[in-house]
């Protein structure tokens, strides 16, 4: 059996926001996607309408706790079994729990370090054997500006961003001789519900789009290049 042609990009969190809008670009890309989450009906229901969009053959829903190492390596197997080869990694899936460090709950702090920044961790350690195995590919890691800001209320949410910075920069590091090239794209505020606050179509605030589009845009560039880190901000966000 031929080996085939199109590329594979796997993305956590994608049945929704940033995610979503990820795999749809991915898709619009010629890319095929795995589209995954840890709700069964999500994916279920996103998978069906992004296969009916493109094409049945080109998506596959998988569902993964990524705070689970074995969740992660089943979601390698089922891209590997389905598709023959993955080539892009988008690690997008995340939590926030904003509350005073004098408010916030133990399992909130451990929710947001294990989602944001372990299931980072977990994914592209069952991810990078394939990717070593192609000679190459992407891993995107989704970040935040609150990776480098940090903001009353958000102990364990920049705890985990600002962890999330330094584990990319030391994989890129640690992958950039095996062909694998590591970005983090770092979104401000973006338009998805995220902090728990109404989305309006008037916002000042990112699309998600916005960010998907970033995420395509560093597939394009040459192999020569890597844009180690990208910033994205609201053009004009409200004066204080």
């Amino acid at each position: 059996m031929s080996e085939p042609s199109r590329r594979v990009g796997i993305v956590t969190g994608g049945t929704k926001g940033i995610g979503r809008a990820v795999a749809e670009a991915l898709l619009e890309a010629g890319l095929d996607v795995v589209v995954s989450a840890r709700t069964e009906a999500d994916v279920g229901a996103v998978s069906a309408e992004l296969a009916r969009a493109a094409d049945p053959g080109r998506v596959l829903g998988a569902v993964c706790d990524v705070r689970s190492a074995a969740d992660c390596q089943r979601l390698a197997d089922e891209t590997m079994g389905r598709f023959g080869r993955v080539d892009v990694l988008v690690n997008n899936a995340g939590v926030g729990r904003f509350a005073p460090i004098q408010e916030l709950t133990l399992d909130d702090w451990q929710l947001q370090i294990d989602t944001n920044l372990s299931g980072v961790f977990n994914c592209t350690k069952a991810v990078v054997p394939h990717l070593i195995a192609r000679g190459g590919g992407w891993i995107i890691n989704i970040g935040s500006l609150a990776g480098r800001n940090p903001f009353a209320g958000g102990s364990g949410y920049n705890a985990s961003k600002f962890g999330l910075v330094g584990l990319s920069e030391a994989m890129m590091l640690d992958l950039r001789h095996d062909g694998i090239r590591v970005s983090l794209v770092m979104p401000g505020s973006v338009d998805t519900g995220f902090s728990g606050r109404s989305a309006g179509p008037a916002s000042w605030k990112l699309a998600s789009e916005d960010v998907a589009r970033a995420v395509v845009d560093l597939l394009r560039y040459d192999d020569r290049a890597l844009p180690s880190r990208v910033e994205l901000r609201p053009t004009r966000p409200p004066q204080r």
